[in-house]
């Protein structure tokens, strides 16, 4: 075919193919400056996108595992709350019933000692029946317990369960109804039992919540350690690509001046006919 044909113009075509060629790769460097990235769908690198996408799945069930983790947490929060302060209110307890074992009180004076031990008494069931938090009880003597997801799949959790703080309960149950009657050794030491074992399931709480703590401070690494490894498989070296995006501009002008050459050359010609 002759260069010098006014039918066929070879060099503007091969101009506007160039011109395309520049346009189409100026396009991509567009959208990853936009986007930030340089895989945006699975057209752009098919295997890496899946890889991404798989990975990002996994990053957002994570979040599901904090947020049990941290409703764990707090569950914990109120129910080792309550139990200092039911703490408190035995060590309160204990120093009236030794001042009731005092044989030389009035009865007067004694009934006010027992007065203040029943209060103290009804005080420590309301304080345990309010330690409640999303629903969730774990000194009221309920069911309630914690079982925080530990990992993505499901089916592994971190467990605390409750322990019973109450006046019902087991290490409170055996606390005098009241002290009107004989407050001896026996009920003293009672009372120090009692007290070492509300501190005792306050302890096992407080050993629950450290455990709660530290998986979730290793999740929060886990997540973004997998939300780094997505960006350096689909984000873009911004740098990079602003460089290259001022050069595709330079190179889009001078394909548009080469089409336009181009496209004047058969005009050319007709200067032969002259």
């Amino acid at each position: 075919m002759s260069l010098n044909s006014v039918n066929t113009n070879i060099g503007a075509m091969m101009a506007l193919q160039s011109l395309n060629a520049i346009n189409r790769e100026l396009l991509t460097v567009q959208t990853r400056i936009t986007t930030g990235r340089k895989i945006n769908s699975a057209k752009d690198n098919g295997a890496i996108w899946a890889i991404a996408q798989n990975q990002r799945a996994e990053s957002r069930a994570l979040d599901a595992v904090k947020s049990s983790l941290q409703r764990g947490q707090s569950a914990l929060d109120v129910a080792m709350s309550a139990g200092e302060s039911i703490s408190d209110v035995l060590n309160e307890m204990r120093e009236t019933m030794l001042a009731a074992s005092d044989t030389s009180n009035s009865p007067e004076t004694k009934a006010a000692l027992n007065t203040q031990y029943l209060a103290l008494r009804k005080q420590i069931d309301t304080i345990a029946s309010q330690a409640e938090f999303g629903g969730i009880n774990l000194i009221n003597g309920g069911t309630g317990r914690v079982r925080a997801l530990a990992n993505a799949r499901g089916n592994a959790t971190i467990d605390v369960d409750h322990v019973n703080l109450t006046m019902g309960g087991a290490g409170l149950s055996g606390l005098p109804a009241n002290l009107l009657g004989t407050i001896g050794t026996t009920e003293l030491d009672a009372m120090s039992a009692a007290i070492s074992t509300v501190n005792a399931g306050v302890a096992t709480l407080g050993s629950g919540s450290k455990r709660l703590d530290m998986h979730l401070e290793f999740v929060t690494k886990q997540q973004d350690t997998i939300d780094a490894g997505v960006g350096r498989l689909v984000d873009a070296d911004l740098a990079k690509e602003s460089a290259r995006f001022q050069s595709l501009q330079v190179m889009q002008q001078l394909a548009i001046q080469a089409l336009q050459i181009a496209n004047q050359a058969p005009s050319m010609l007709l200067q032969l006919f002259r």
